[in-house]
Order: structure tokens, then sequence, then C-alpha cells
């Protein structure tokens, strides 16, 4: 059997954070292999940060960045959206669309089936970073959700999960994948492992995210307050990121009377971002595989996070640390603790860090992706599939169970 070139499209709604880090790395990924690849994304959504990571992938690509209006919510406008984006898709003929993220999802699987029925071998994938996934299954909006999930997932071909946590999640909430799926762990590059000093100037803590409810921003605000009630000092911070909910944050720090002591910088590269505090806080309440955990361990610094989504999975011996998501209590006593012991933290940092690597690599990351797109379509000998099916590293400290493991064989 022989491995040809692919064609393969990615779709997403937002092409902002981590969802898009891990399509940008996907795509070059694939692209230096030798496979044509395109991106479709939303063309209302993006920060002149993101436009500009946008912009600079669609040189990398073969079958170029195309973006198209699409909303977050569903809408009478996504009948016009899904009719532009077909139209468009009909005329690359790709062999793979793998749809990231539930809007992204939606529009693969759709479009991919309607390219089957006009006799198109189209192979469809869907990965859910989170996505519906999020939602509560006993509230409606949950309910409905996780309703369309378990319709399209009859026009699945392939899924792929970030974590352990997001299969578990997909299980319970949608139900037993009948598509062939994979867990593949988020990946970073080589030189994403080069250990980070904070400048001489440095402040007391770091977020760096979404400003948005779901990924705890509030929490951070309140907790350094909380800091500020019980000492008489308020740490100083850095907020670094944009999001629906940023104004209501500098409101809150307004109120709360710590103008003088936070900072907000928009949307950063990580890396120059880390530098600027000694702490790290990722005070989320809902995570599938983040990449700035990830990318926080790589550079070696020290970091205070929840114990939610895959984030205990790259944890491993040192999850105990983790603390509960949306307890401001917890929360508030973690960080006086950096403050007082930051020893302990840089110490953890240290033993995170150790066998990241070699679990979580770029290349390991679109290797498992390819061979899973490449097994559908029936390109790969049995023994080929055998041994990269099985090829992914153990995790840090092996807090995979056997069922977890099975899922990847």
């Amino acid at each position: 059997m022989t491995t040809d070139p692919l064609r393969i499209i990615h779709c997403v709604r937002s092409p902002i954070g981590g969802i898009f880090r891990h399509i940008m790395d996907l795509a070059t990924t694939q692209s230096e292999a030798g496979h044509q690849v395109g991106v479709i994304c939303d063309s209302t959504t993006g920060s002149d940060f993101d436009n500009a990571l946008v912009e600079a992938l669609r040189p990398k690509l073969a079958l170029g960045v195309a973006r198209f209006p699409m909303q977050r919510q569903l809408t009478f406008q996504d009948m016009a959206a899904t009719w532009n984006i077909y139209k468009y898709i009909r005329d690359m003929k790709p062999d793979v669309l793998h749809g990231h993220g539930a809007k992204g999802g939606a529009y693969a699987r759709i479009i991919g089936t309607l390219l089957r029925l006009k006799g198109q071998n189209v192979t469809r994938i869907y990965c859910p970073h989170g996505g519906s996934l999020h939602y509560d299954p006993h509230r409606l909006e949950g309910r409905v959700y996780h309703g369309i999930e378990n319709l399209l997932a009859r026009f699945t071909d392939g899924l792929v999960f970030v974590s352990d946590y997001e299969y578990a999640a997909f299980e319970t909430k949608v139900g037993h994948p009948k598509a062939l799926a994979r867990v593949v762990y988020n990946g970073l590059q080589p030189e994403e492992f080069t250990p980070i000093t904070e400048n001489p100037d440095a402040s007391d803590f770091l977020y760096i995210g979404m400003l948005r409810d779901l990924k705890g921003t509030d929490l951070f605000i309140e907790a350094l307050y909380n800091i500020r009630l019980k000492t008489g000092t308020a740490p100083t911070a850095e907020i670094v990121g944009e999001g629906p909910d940023e104004e209501r944050y500098r409101a809150m720090v307004e109120r709360f009377g710590l103008s003088d002591k936070v900072t907000f910088h928009g949307a950063l590269p990580a890396r120059d971002a880390f530098k600027m505090a000694k702490c790290v806080v990722v005070p989320s309440r809902a995570e599938a595989m983040p990449y700035i955990i990830l990318e926080t361990v790589a550079a070696k610094r020290p970091l205070i996070a929840t114990r939610v989504g895959g984030i205990p999975e790259i944890f491993g011996r040192f999850a105990s640390r983790l603390i509960e998501p949306g307890h401001i209590g917890k929360l508030t006593m973690a960080m006086e603790s950096a403050m007082e012991s930051p020893a302990e933290l840089q110490i953890a940092a240290e033993g995170l860090r150790t066998c990241l690597a070699e679990t979580f690599s770029v290349e390991l990351m679109s290797d498992r992706i390819t061979t899973l797109y490449q097994e559908l379509r029936g390109v790969l000998p049995p023994e080929t599939i055998a041994a990269k099916s099985s090829s992914r590293a153990a995790p840090i400290t092996g807090t995979q169970s056997v069922l977890a493991r099975s899922r990847n064989q």
C-alpha cells in the first residue's frame, strides 16, 4: 500500500487560544510532512494579535487559509455559512475534513457528508477541544448540544480527544464513540522546553488566557483582593489576554482598589509573558488539555492550577498540588503559600518538566493524528497501524488506567 500525500482541511470557528494553537502546529507539521493542508475559520473573531497569527500561517499551507463569518451560538445564519463553506470546500476536493470545536466539528461533518453523497471520498474527523462537553448535561442547553453531538456522531469517521478526561466526558454526555477514536495529547515545539527566568522587577503573579469566567479570571482578581484584606497589601499581578469579559474585569479591579497592583496587557506570546511574574496562575473552571499549562511547565515556571479536564494528566504524581476549581478560599491560600514559600513551587516545576518533552511532542501529536487519517482511508499496512497506534508515550507518572490505554490501541 502507498501513503500518498493527503489533501487536509482543518475547520474551526474561533481562531484564538489553545484550539487555534493546536491547529497551527498540526497543520504546519502536516504540511512539512508533504501533505497539502488548508484552514477555514471565522472572519469576525480575533484581535490584531490573533489575526497576525492567522496571516503568518497562510503562506505555510498549500491550500491556504479561508475565513467566513461564523456565529458562536446556533442561529439561522449557520445555514448561509454552511452553504458558503460547502461551496469552498467542494472545490478544494479534500481527502480529510478535520473539524475542531463544536461549531467547526459540525461544519466539517455536515459538509463532509454532503460531499460523500456527491461521490467524493472524504474522511470526517472531529476533535471537541472541550467545546460542547463543558455544558451541564442536566440543563436544557447541555441537553440540546449533547443531543446534536449524538446526532452528528453518526456522520463521524474518526474522533480525536486531547485528554483521557475529554474521552470520558464524551462517553458520559454523548455516548460511547461509534467511530474510531484516539486520545492524542497536545504537543510542544522543542524550543519551548528552554527554561525561562523572570525579570528582576517581576510581579508576584501572572494570569494568562482568555478573559472569561470559564477560565477563572474573576477568581484570580478576587484572590488578590482577599490577600489584601488579610495582609493589608495586595500582591502585584499581570493579566495577559483578551476576551468577552475584559471590561467587567477592569471594573472589578477598580472596584476592589487594585488598579495600582494589576496591569492588563492584552494578548502576548506566552514565553514573553512568563518573564513578567514569579508565578503563573491558571484558575480555570473547565478545560480539555490546556496549552498554557504545558507551556508553563516546559518553561519551568512555578504554577498554580485547578484540578479540571486533562490537567491532572499533565501533573501526574504532583496532581495533589492542584486546587479545587471555583473554590476562591483554596485559590487564595495557594497564592498566599506561593508568596511565602516560592522555593517549593520551583521544585515542583522542575519535577513536572522532567518527562514532558517525551509525552507532549508536536511531532508525536501530528504523527498519531495523521496515522488515524491514513488508517481510516485504508492506506496503511496493518503492521504500521499497530506500531503507530501504540506509540503514544506514557504519561509522566503512569496515571492512565488500563481502560484508557486500551482506547489508543
